[in-house]
């Protein structure tokens, strides 16, 4: 006998923005950045983040609940993982990405439906404003937190990348779209040998640099300023596009493509990564809501299939590709020439 159907998942989906903003508020008072000095009691930290009693003990203990923080009598602490990830000041901070999705993805996504109805951007271009990269390149501090949050969303992925392509193969790379310069700064770290160009518009170059020198390894690692609509893409081995195509519409999608193959030699490749939606489309949900985010952000952005971009990559005319998982919901199409 087949169990009943229960109303469960759709309650827990319906209602699940509840814990998704619990935590995005415990990640913007700086919550965990304060327990990763110990554990505290509930006093202290109502009087260290300024919260008002009467919702304090139900925020603390939502969030014991759902497995972000751990609570021995009165004192809270970190989990192992927010411990690692949600501490601001460690290396392995994620929040960045988070903290972009309470300030403007949280917002934006409460008008979804009218975005899929009216198939246009509800964010700053709703409003007649710029639209998004516009935006961020044109203020420092929020470029800076952008650029953040990329390497939040990308790190894993990042050193998987790193890892697992046969760079041995290779001399030089370049990373189109470079944010940070997390990719690049993973591929040098782990490949001694390589030489590699971060790519992306003029405004990033101090904060890559920044980046790449704590890294240590800025006498390997080069900011090449330029923008891609408008100029060729540095000549290297490897091209590498992290969380790019999904940005922008088919014809673009295929136009940095094919720069991407005029980029590298024979026996060359490029390496392209995001949340690649399986080719049946029902499994890699985070991608399909990417894409879901594209519509939210953009005026023609995507997420797309393996098979999408293997078909892109031999009409630009490279002749093999194959896809690999990364971690989590990444993956990476490559393409040789």
């Amino acid at each position: 006998m087949s169990a009943q159907p229960t109303p469960d998942t759709i309650i827990q989906t319906g209602l699940g923005f509840w814990a998704s903003k619990t935590l995005l508020s415990a990640i913007e008072l700086g919550l965990f950045t304060e327990l990763s000095q110990g554990s505290t009691n509930s006093d202290s930290i109502v009087a260290c983040l300024g919260l008002h009693p009467r919702g304090a003990r139900d925020f603390l203990d939502a969030l014991v609940a759902l497995g972000f923080l751990n609570r021995t009598g009165d004192q809270y602490s970190n989990t192992p993982e927010t411990e690692l990830f949600l501490d601001r000041n460690k290396p392995s901070y994620i929040g960045g990405i988070l903290e972009m999705a309470n300030h403007r993805l949280y917002p934006a996504w409460a008008h979804l439906s009218e975005a899929l109805q009216a198939g246009e951007p509800q964010n700053e271009i709703k409003g007649g404003g710029p639209g998004l990269f516009e935006t961020l390149y044109a203020d420092h501090a929020r470029l800076k937190e952008f650029l953040a949050a990329m390497t939040g969303i990308s790190h894993g992925a990042n050193q998987a990348i790193a890892r697992a392509f046969p760079w041995t193969n290779h001399r030089t790379f370049v990373d189109v779209g470079t944010a940070q310069g997390d990719l690049a700064t993973q591929i040098a770290l782990a490949n001694p040998h390589l030489r590699g160009f971060g790519f992306d518009l003029p405004e990033v170059a101090p904060i890559f640099e920044e980046y790449v020198a704590h890294a240590g390894i800025d006498d390997r690692l080069t900011f090449q300023s330029g923008d891609f609509f408008k100029h060729p893409i540095p000549q290297a081995d490897v091209v590498l596009m992290g969380h790019i195509l999904h940005d922008w519409d088919l014809p673009t999608k295929k136009m940095l493509i094919g720069k991407a193959f005029d980029a590298i030699p024979i026996g060359g490749a490029l390496i392209v990564y995001e949340a690649i939606i399986d080719d049946d489309r029902s499994k890699n949900s985070f991608g399909l809501l990417m894409s879901l985010n594209m519509l939210i952000e953009t005026r023609g952005g995507f997420d797309y299939t393996f098979a999408d971009c293997t078909a892109w990559m031999m009409e630009a005319g490279f002749s093999e590709t194959r896809a690999e998982p990364l971690v989590g919901p990444d993956s990476m199409v490559i393409g040789i020439k």
